[in-house]
């Protein structure tokens, strides 16, 4: 058994090798799952787990019938499994997540980042696979799997192609796998819901997060200000902002509510997030809608 010193200079090698960023996730996630139990999979086991909605790409022999007759749509009966299950990633790294209100704010990027990586340690404490969309369709597992999601992000650091507001088309992704994606979601709605559906016909289950700043919600500015897009947009000159503030305000609950129904549409959860609030918060919801007790 090697001693104590030996011990801790091995954790401060490792703990040299990690990223900041990698650090504070794994300390996120560690907080979180303390108050939460472990997670039930659906597969191939015995005991009953849920119904849920019929996908294409499901075999008519699992519809449950009678669960089905209760109402107009068509159910699966779903058991619990205990073989891991494939989870995969994905965060924007469009020009307009590079951007935060103030110093005291942080980027939403890096909020996304964050959130990817302190979901990637609960699932992979919990013995689940790991892969990021658009990457090199490897999947992680094992705790010395975060660090190999870190350095896979890293790779595919903006600048990389990864221009586009909303996830690819990943044909490597497995069926059946589950899905979470971070980003702002600003994008045109129809681009939204062609890539979501595009994943959900697969089919793949998932959540969206929504990552915003503070001020792209409450647009907090008075006076003549000029607003200049991150994404080739042209600029806006607006003579007295606080005259459009409760348009705008309207325009984006529209647009968030968009974003809702089409992860409705889809099967899939829809959570929202301010990068001024704690990152715990949207983590904890995230991991209870990924493990239903």
């Amino acid at each position: 058994m090697p001693s104590a010193g030996s011990a801790a200079l091995q954790a401060e090698a490792l703990g040299a090798r990690l990223p900041p960023l990698v650090v504070a996730a794994d300390r996120i996630a560690a907080t979180v799952q303390q108050g939460v139990h472990g997670r039930r999979r659906s597969g191939q086991g015995d005991a009953f787990w849920q119904f849920r909605p019929f996908l294409p790409g499901d075999s008519a022999a699992r519809v449950d019938w009678r669960q089905s007759a209760k109402s107009d749509r068509l159910f699966i009966r779903e058991t619990e499994w205990e073989a891991a299950q494939t989870v995969a990633l994905w965060r924007d790294a469009s020009a307009s997540m590079a951007w935060r209100s103030g110093p005291a704010v942080t980027l939403k990027r890096e909020r996304a980042e964050l959130l990817l990586l302190a979901t990637a340690s609960l699932l992979l404490r919990g013995g689940e696979r790991v892969r990021l969309i658009g990457g090199s369709g490897r999947n992680h597992a094992g705790r010395a799997g975060l660090e190999a999601v870190a350095d896979a992000l890293g790779r595919a650091a903006p600048g990389g192609g990864e221009e586009a507001g909303v996830p690819p088309n990943d044909p490597t992704l497995p069926r059946h796998a589950r899905a979470v994606l971070f980003g702002d979601f600003l994008s045109p709605l129809d681009e939204i819901k062609e890539s979501v559906s595009a994943l959900a016909a697969r089919p793949l289950r998932g959540h969206i997060v929504q990552i915003l700043d503070p001020a792209e919600e409450t647009l907090p500015y008075r006076g003549r200000i000029r607003f200049e897009g991150l994404e080739a947009e042209a600029p806006s000159l607006v003579p007295r902002v606080e005259r459009v503030r409760e348009l705008y305000e309207e325009r984006l609950r529209l647009h968030r509510a968009g974003v809702a129904a089409i992860a409705a549409a889809a099967g899939w959860g829809f959570l929202t997030h301010r990068t001024d609030q704690p990152a715990g918060q949207v983590l904890l919801a995230l991991w209870q809608a990924l493990a239903p007790q």
